[in-house]
């Protein structure tokens, strides 16, 4: 049996879908990507809730280039939690140009997270991310 989401949950068969959160909704998680400390929180977010099972990372890059399966794939999500890094609001652009409105979004500089480039992250603004994304990803129940 393949991994599920990076998880180590198995797949009940190749091609079925692993990525439902706990309470087995389709559950798809988006990264910022850009050059600042804020996207490496938000990537580190994502993976970070990827491995506790609350969702599977996706590619927003794919979406940006209009690949028209994964914009399915995010159409035909439950929920697809967003966690742009600043008031660019890549991703929520993104979903709003492809019409997709099963989204939530958390904005990291919106956690009073200052954007700075070639700064690294620390654990507590990745735990602080992690914490407002459970928030939310347990209201979608």
């Amino acid at each position: 049996m393949a991994e599920c989401c990076g998880n180590k949950q198995p797949r009940k068969s190749e091609s079925a879908s692993c990525c439902g959160a706990k309470g087995g909704k389709t559950v798809l998680l988006y990264a910022c990507s850009g050059g600042a400390n804020v996207a490496e929180i938000s990537d580190q977010a994502a993976r970070e809730l990827m491995f506790e099972g609350r969702g599977a990372m996706f590619c927003l890059a794919g979406l940006g280039a209009d690949i028209q399966g994964m914009v399915q794939t995010a159409r035909d999500a439950d929920v697809n939690l967003l966690i742009d890094g600043c008031p660019m609001d890549c991703a929520k652009k993104t979903f709003d140009r492809h019409g997709i409105t099963n989204y939530r979004q958390i904005k990291v500089t919106d956690l009073g997270i200052e954007k700075a480039k070639g700064v690294r992250c620390t654990r507590d603004q990745v735990d602080k991310v992690v914490a407002k994304a459970r928030e939310i990803l347990a209201d979608e129940k």
